[in-house]
């Protein structure tokens, strides 16, 4: 594979590291909660001096150690490679989510209308990001790669393990919640409309939309 089409492969995927900073900061913002992703990493940072970003690089990180230990046993070099690729992506999307946690801090929904609009337009824009991350196939961040090994590892579905995985992530996030307010901070109901309707906003975009052919013309614009 040549220099320029590496380099066109990975720009396209930090592009959607950045779609998905942009679609989880609105969907924040909108108040309704968050994703089952971030829900850990949100909650974390509302009862802590350490920012969302921050929190979400230290949580990535526990995840790649996570996938080491799972995979020791058969761990191949293209294994250690792969998820050694995941720690600077990591840092650049935790950076990514504390630049527009800044860019918008002045947006706060007058009413319930206006915060699930902005859920919405999160959740499209997070999408975009999923779809743009998956396509040049060149790495995986961290959650879903250590849904990868860890499905593999256990002879799991993919999408089913995803599932549990997610659940555990929000249940997680109500316990540290419950630790430390003593309520439910972070998890309402556009976390399971975030849930519900992203995989599916996903599907559509990748298989009208944002097709291989539709991104080879934009990078031949």
């Amino acid at each position: 594979m040549e220099i320029k089409e590496i380099l066109k492969k990975y720009s396209v995927f930090i592009t959607g590291l950045y779609f998905l900073a942009v679609g989880i900061v609105l969907i924040v913002r909108s108040a309704l909660g968050t994703t089952p992703i971030s829900s850990v990493n949100y909650v974390l940072s509302l009862n802590s001096p350490l920012s969302l970003g921050t929190w979400t690089f230290i949580v990535n990180i526990l995840l790649i150690a996570g996938q080491f230990w799972i995979i020791r046993k058969y761990k191949s070099r293209q294994d250690t490679i792969e998820i050694l690729l995941q720690i600077p992506f990591s840092f650049i999307f935790s950076a990514f989510i504390d630049l527009n946690m800044a860019l918008t801090s002045h947006l706060h929904p007058a009413s319930y209308i206006a915060s699930m609009a902005l859920l919405l337009v999160g959740c499209i824009v997070q999408s975009i990001g999923v779809v743009l991350e998956l396509k040049p196939r060149v790495a995986m961040m961290s959650a879903e790669a250590f849904v990868k090994y860890a499905s593999r590892h256990y002879n799991k579905e993919f999408g089913k393990f995803k599932v549990y995985f997610d659940v555990t992530l929000v249940s997680l996030a109500v316990l540290i919640s419950l630790i430390f307010t003593q309520s439910i901070e972070g998890v309402r109901e556009g976390s399971l409309i975030a849930a519900c309707i992203t995989g599916y906003i996903v599907s559509f975009l990748n298989q009208k939309i944002l097709t291989r052919r539709t991104l080879y013309r934009i990078h031949h614009f």
